[in-house]
């Protein structure tokens, strides 16, 4: 019989951590008292993933990922969601005729808690665990069991001064301030919903509460505009702001642990003529990080960025309005070149999301991009991250970085890859300095999904078949947006990214150097195979992700009618 590890040896003999690593851990552990395996991946030496699976072999336990399975109904109905909760246990299906129940755990060597499940259900059913991370079940949890935030009785107690003691229990806390619930709630209820920013927008009589779910503003809730004095000071409190000041825009950070893990809020507030606006901006590191095989590029533009990048100086850049997925592009870039072997550095407004093994800097009052960009060169760096391009000085010290043997990438706000050309020309950059030095440039947006359980597929008409440049004969089904309780009544669940990737040749450079109009560098882009963001677009509805509805809101179809 194999002689069995403990973990932290076993993940050394794999080679997932070094004994440093270990060590730091271990360090740590002594200071918190949480188990290993947690404190590892506190530190983001390992993902959640690889945990599991290194438990998983070390256990003898069949391990599962709960991103993949959707718990049946009459399994979760045997088990209350407060058991489910306090043995850190998912119910996840039910095999009725060997009366079997398989539930995933954290730790699936607690036989106590499997006993009080059996003495729960009477010994009416065998138990078979499977092992699945902390943070997948208590998040599964929340989902499956339904999201139980007493939003509706924390507001009535404010009003009536009658304790909800429902929101106490899902706080896990013993009696605090309606107020301080009522923030705790409305954020965990954004993050649920998957939104991505949460609105506090104060008018004359109410307060609207809007969340950006999937690139589209949706109004929550409205409340009473005597609830606002009292919520806007418990943010700036959250968020470390000045209460005192009101009359001045601010900026801060919250870091909460909601659905067990770790996300943290960036903060802006506005002075208007209604009193502060409050914008939250949630970074999740979860969805931040998407490796960059699942971007869901085409082969051949996949191939296309992965030559760029192979390419050992130069500058690439990332192009797009704000909010259409440019930093976690980068970012998907940057966890695929980042390894041992080299040293990346990166400068951004501010640092959103941190990444092991890179070194990472805030802009702040004493540094801005370009004196950081100096004072990083002297930190022999191999690859340099920029945040955003956004004048001439910035610009010339990135490409400098780039002409003296190190690669750069950064973000531009332009409407296409070509246009972030004349983008440079505008801020002052000169041409020559740009002729030779940029790599490529990549253009995106991001559209949305449609829902799978309730798009409803139709023949295009004449006028559709021209903007996706088909014959009429042609058959083709294209699916259009309906709504369902799965996707709260919107037809749209999720979004995907659509690219254009222009790899600048020595043609291209030299029509740069000579200052070429945007139309001159298109045409010549096209006769070498450079596919536009509309095309990419459109390949996403023939595909049936996305609708033509969709896509028109976000890039420009003119061009193909």
């Amino acid at each position: 019989m194999r002689k069995k590890l403990p973990l932290g040896e076993l993940l050394v003999h794999k080679g997932v951590i070094s004994p440093d690593q270990l060590r730091i851990a271990l360090t740590e552990q002594k200071k918190t008292g949480t188990p290993l395996g947690k404190e590892l991946v506190r530190l983001g030496f390992v993902s959640d993933a690889t945990l599991r699976e290194a438990l998983s072999e070390n256990l003898g336990q069949d391990s599962v990922d709960l991103a993949t399975i959707i718990p049946t109904a009459s399994a979760i109905s045997l088990i209350p969601k407060d058991v489910a909760k306090r043995n850190l246990m998912l119910p996840m299906s039910l095999d009725p005729e060997t009366r079997k129940l398989t539930v995933a755990m954290a730790n699936p060597n607690n036989l106590v808690a499997q006993d009080q499940v059996r003495a729960l259900l009477r010994n009416a059913y065998e138990i078979e665990a499977m092992l699945a991370a902390e943070a997948d079940i208590i998040r599964a949890i929340d989902q499956y069991y339904g999201f139980e935030l007493s939003i509706d009785g924390i507001l009535h107690e404010i009003e009536t001064g009658q304790i909800d003691y429902a929101s106490l229990s899902n706080a896990d806390a013993e009696y605090s301030q309606p107020v301080v619930r009522l923030i705790d709630a409305l954020l965990a209820d954004a993050v649920h919903q998957g939104a991505s920013d949460v609105h506090f927008e104060p008018e004359p009589q109410f307060v609207r509460i809007r969340y950006r779910i999937d690139g589209v503003l949706r109004q929550i809730r409205s409340l009473h505009k005597t609830y606002w004095p009292a919520m806007v000071v418990r943010l700036k409190v959250m968020s470390h702001m000045n209460i005192a000041e009101t009359r001045a825009p601010q900026d801060g950070r919250i870091s909460l642990t909601i659905s067990g893990r770790q996300l943290d809020f960036r903060v802006a507030a506005q002075p208007t003529v209604y009193g502060e606006n409050v914008v939250l901006r949630i970074l999740d590191k979860q969805k931040g990080l998407v490796p960059l095989d699942q971007l869901g590029l085409p082969e051949d533009n996949l191939n296309l960025l992965k030559l760029m990048i192979a390419r050992p100086e130069g500058i690439i850049l990332v192009t797009g309005p704000t909010g259409s997925g440019k930093t976690t592009t980068l970012y998907s870039i940057l966890s695929h070149i980042n390894e041992e072997g080299v040293n990346i550095m990166t400068l951004e407004d501010p640092v959103e999301y941190p990444l092991p093994m890179i070194r990472q800097t805030s802009v702040t009052d004493k540094i801005d991009f370009a004196s950081g960009i100096r004072s990083m060169m002297r930190q022999d760096p191999d690859i340099i991250l920029v945040g955003e391009i956004r004048d001439r000085d910035t610009a010339e010290m990135g490409l400098r970085a780039a002409m003296t043997g190190h690669q750069v990438y950064s973000t531009l706000h332009s409407n296409s890859a070509i246009g972030a050309i004349p983008r440079l020309l505008d801020i002052g950059v000169q041409p020559d300095i740009m002729a030779g030095n940029i790599i490529g440039i990549v253009a995106q947006r991001l559209v949305r999904k449609l829902c799978l359980r309730c798009r409803s597929p139709y023949e295009p008409d004449a006028f559709e078949r021209m903007i996706l440049g088909l014959d009429s004969s042609a058959p083709l089904t294209l699916y259009r947006a309906e709504g369902c309780e799965h996707c709260n009544n919107q037809g749209y669940k999720g979004r995907i990214s659509v690219l254009e990737i222009l790899k600048l040749d020595a043609e291209l450079d030299e029509m740069i150097a000579r200052r070429a109009t945007a139309r001159e560098l298109r045409l010549a882009a096209l006769a070498k195979g450079f596919r536009p963001l509309a095309d990419d677009a459109i390949r996403r509805v023939a595909e049936g992700v996305t609708s033509l509805d969709e896509i028109s809101r976000v890039v420009d179809l003119t061009d193909r009618i």
